[in-house]
């Protein structure tokens, strides 16, 4: 289901299609997804975000800094892209803009998926010696401009924008903080 919102949205996804790209009879979905369709997109959602969090985390195991790991994340997103002909991209973006105001399971899945993107980023940022709360902001517009950057990367396919963000952030993110009481939060 992941990949095929992925490439044809939540809405073009119907259950037959997603039976049939798994190779499994159509009795099992309904077992395991006795809920239907929104239970088995909330499991993509969170599929998705688990993933992307893992992207984050490991690479900022590895990396030399939050810029480094911005840049890495970009080159795994610029390869997820290109590699796939510029047909997948978000999924959680997609299931946000396409059922967010009509299912309010999938958007609070949706919702939660960012914040396990924010969440480890901020963290990270705070790891640097910025205050809590200057780092989620910080962390909010990352995780933002990625999720735009992919989005109009796929519009124009081309990986400038992804590329363009990296470079504009990755610089920011390495800043050391400014005064450490100034933000307005504790570390």
């Amino acid at each position: 289901m992941l990949e095929l919102i992925q490439a044809r949205g939540y809405s073009g996804t119907g259950l037959t299609t997603v039976v049939e790209h798994a190779g499994a009879p159509k009795g099992s979905l309904y077992f395991h997804f006795p809920e239907g369709k929104e239970a088995l997109g909330e499991q993509a959602v969170e599929l998705a975000a688990e993933q992307f969090r893992t992207l984050v985390t490991g690479t900022a195991a590895e990396a030399a800094g939050p810029g480094d790991v911005l840049r890495r994340v970009v080159d795994v997103l610029t390869g997820l892209l290109t590699g796939s002909d510029y047909r997948l991209g978000c999924p959680v973006s997609v299931v946000t803009l396409e059922m967010g105001a009509d299912s309010e399971r999938l958007r609070a899945a949706c919702a939660a998926a960012f914040e396990s993107w924010i969440g480890p980023v901020t963290d990270l940022l705070v790891g640097r010696g910025h205050p809590r709360t200057a780092a989620r902001a910080l962390a909010t517009t990352v995780v933002s401009s990625l999720e735009g950057a992919v989005i109009v990367s796929r519009a124009r396919r081309d990986v400038a924008p992804l590329r363009d963000a990296a470079q504009v952030l990755g610089p920011l993110l390495d800043q050391p903080p400014s005064g450490a009481g100034a933000s307005g939060g504790a570390a």
